[in-house]
């Protein structure tokens, strides 16, 4: 693509999805549907943060500006594999989508309009937000494109699985028990990856079982190795369908490499994440969200670096599949 994403290029400008805020890798903005045409791989933002489940309000809602400001830094040339995902893609940031604080109705509708646009347009959708709740109406809306034949590999120390918290169904800590209920999501298709730890409500792992959802757990990922396990994942979620969504939250990640996110030990490592993720973009996952950063607990914006790389990771293995390399 032209004025492709180089680092250490001090001549490069870098476009603005807002005011003070860069676009990621400093890509060229979309502002209209038409626009959509020019990329091949489109990213968004959801600033949103719904209902609290543990303490204050988490900050989460910054984010998409945080992994923006970070990601300037980066090109999409990787040498471990001597290969750069935008001498075979195009790319574009949509921006963000519109939310109403509290307003989850109004939320979500936007947030199902604007991922449609990119769906529609056929692009590749990487989504930054945000807390876990988003992840609902996304995956409901991709289940919607390929006619229910998807499956998901969830990335998370949570099962995220509740029936409602404090009356609210939408919760950050619910969304994928929503998905169990929705009419083009087959639970049996999802994977719970890297599940660990106190955090986690005994009903979580139940309602699991109930719905025939898989479950690897963190220490079953330690024990049997990063590489068997994520292909353990991408057979369960890819048996009999035509597309994976990939669903990531930081805390999927150990404390020590994730000071953004909650303090979860016992998680993967940067390394274990950017290998699973590789193995997912190599295989037929074409769409990824990457949710639950607290920008006020990380003032080095480490955990945003971290985001930013597993990014270029992720997509590396899908360049590598798109075009046999």
């Amino acid at each position: 693509m032209e004025n492709k994403p180089i680092c250490y290029v001090p001549s490069r400008k870098i476009p603005e999805v807002f005011s003070g805020v860069p676009s990621f890798l400093g890509l060229p903005t979309i502002k209209t549907k038409e626009e959509l045409k020019k990329s091949d791989i489109v990213f968004m933002g959801v600033p949103w943060e719904g209902i609290c489940t543990c303490g204050g309000f988490s900050g989460t809602e910054l984010s998409t500006k945080f992994i923006r400001q970070v990601s300037v830094r980066y090109g999409g040339y990787l040498p471990d594999y001597d290969l750069d995902i935008f001498d075979y893609f195009t790319g574009g940031d949509y921006g963000d989508v519109a939310i109403k604080n509290g307003d989850y109705d109004f939320t979500f509708n936007s947030i199902r309009e604007q991922y449609k646009d990119i769906l529609t347009a056929g692009k590749f959708p990487v989504i930054f937000g945000g807390d876990h709740s988003i992840s609902y109406p996304l995956i409901s809306e991709f289940a919607k494109k390929y006619k229910g034949k998807i499956g998901v590999i969830h990335f998370d120390a949570h099962m995220d699985n509740l029936e409602s918290y404090d009356d609210e169904k939408y919760a950050r800590c619910c969304p994928f028990h929503r998905l169990y209920e929705d009419e083009n999501v087959d639970p049996k298709k999802i994977v719970h990856f890297g599940i660990r730890g106190p955090r986690n409500n005994p009903a979580g792992l139940k309602a699991a079982k109930k719905y025939g959802a898989n479950v690897i757990t963190g220490m079953e990922i330690k024990m049997n190795g990063v590489l068997k396990s994520i292909k353990k994942a991408l057979e369960l979620a890819g048996d009999g369908t035509d597309a994976i969504y990939v669903s990531i939250c930081s805390d999927i990640l150990d404390v020590a490499n994730n000071p953004a996110g909650p303090p979860d030990p016992c998680g993967l490592t940067s390394f274990e994440l950017a290998v699973a993720l590789h193995e997912c973009g190599k295989a037929k996952c074409e769409a990824i969200d990457l949710v639950e950063l607290y920008p006020p607990n990380d003032p080095n914006g480490t955990s945003f670096h971290v985001i930013a790389w597993m990014v270029i990771y992720f997509l590396a293995g899908v360049t590598k599949r798109r075009f046999n390399l």
